[in-house]
């Protein structure tokens, strides 16, 4: 089973390459990879020649000639997705300035104190949902100024958990 590329314009989701439907849209999509560099797209009947010109994994951007322009696209995998949706940002500036609850769910465990300095990674605070542990993780440094909520607490989803500097 191959890659599925799902391609998004100004926030607007476009298509995806494995043939599956998108609501709203009728465009049919098919890419295929003639090497390491170079595709053929084929997009509600007209053809894209692509190159993959750079690719900057730390950044997360590419650079690709589409029929002859240039252009840079930012590359989000399904785990950048996420992060997002939780309200992380994935700016190295630092940490956000408050950490939500992706999900409703009980707090299991608090693992950090008032006033920590936290790292980009480090894991806050456990919670589970949907019979899942997960680890909400620190999205850069900072330092811990309140938190908003307590172990064995239920919270719903988007509630603020924890507020930093």
């Amino acid at each position: 089973m191959g890659n599925t590329y799902k391609i998004t314009v100004n926030g607007k989701h476009i298509f995806e390459t494995d043939g599956s439907s998108v609501p709203g849209m009728d465009a049919v999509a098919d890419l295929v990879k003639l090497d390491d560099r170079f595709y053929n797209l084929l997009l509600d009947q007209k053809g894209y020649n692509i190159e993959v010109v750079q690719v900057d994994q730390k950044a997360k951007t590419v650079v690709l000639r589409v029929n002859g322009n240039t252009y840079t696209a930012e590359v989000k995998d399904r785990f950048d997705q996420l992060l997002e949706q939780m309200g992380f940002s994935g700016d190295e500036e630092g940490v956000e300035r408050e950490l939500r609850a992706p999900m409703p769910g009980l707090v299991l465990e608090i693992r950090v104190a008032l006033g920590q300095e936290v790292a980009k990674g480090d894991p806050v605070i456990v919670l589970e949902a949907m019979k899942m542990e997960n680890v909400l993780k620190a999205s850069g440094a900072g330092k811990v100024r309140s938190i908003e909520t307590t172990k064995g607490k239920s919270v719903e989803k988007n509630q603020v958990l924890i507020t930093f500097e």
